[in-house]
């Protein structure tokens, strides 16, 4: 069901370089679910929580420096493959040196991928660009459902869904390039007293 990040013509990894200030992290990712009509016969695999009903879920990668999308994988059955389970599968591979993304808590307990808000190393400014990079994240997972074709119910065969998700990720990726999202100032190198390798 899966299909790893052939990228569409506008999404390209290697992006997540542009205006590299020599942050760790260069990327914040998060999983983005849409609903889907319940496949028969009935399997919990599709389950996702957030709506109370069956779902595929992608992940979404943006460059922390441009706001801009660097990444989208997936489509993937809810109920059997949460946020940590699809990025462990394939993005971690992708990592350079000691280079880790941004991440919500649910990626906790790999930090030498994942760096995410409210550490316990994280100093104040630290966690409060960390919220910053993640706020604007939320805001690009956003916008593919400003389409009511992935707002709602999903009803063609789920096997389209991957090339629905994918045009409307070029049209908002051509979007921001347009109207980009607010810039934030991050460096982890720079910003935060503590800084061990792991």
């Amino acid at each position: 069901m899966t299909t790893t990040n052939p990228h569409p013509a506008k999404i390209r990894w290697d992006n997540r370089l542009v205006n590299d200030n020599g942050s760790r992290c260069k990327v914040c990712i998060d999983g983005t679910d849409f609903r889907i009509q319940e496949p028969t016969p009935f399997s919990p695999r599709w389950f996702t929580k957030k709506f109370k009903s069956a779902g595929l879920r992608y992940e979404v990668g943006s460059c922390i420096q441009t706001g801009m999308i660097v990444w989208i994988n997936g489509p993937f059955p809810c109920g059997e493959w949460p946020d940590l389970r699809i990025a462990l599968d394939d993005i971690v591979y992708m990592l350079e040196g000691d280079e880790r993304v941004i991440a919500d808590k649910g990626y906790g307990g790999h930090p030498e991928f994942f760096d995410y808000p409210w550490r316990h190393l994280d100093n104040a400014i630290q966690t409060g660009r960390k919220a910053l990079v993640r706020a604007r994240h939320e805001c690009i997972n956003r916008r593919f459902k400003q389409w009511d074709i992935l707002q709602q119910t999903f009803r063609h065969s789920i096997y389209k869904h991957a090339n629905v998700f994918r045009a409307v990720a070029n049209i908002v990726q051509f979007l921001l390039e347009q109207e980009p999202t607010w810039q934030v100032e991050y460096n982890d190198r720079i910003d935060n007293e503590f800084d061990f390798d792991y």
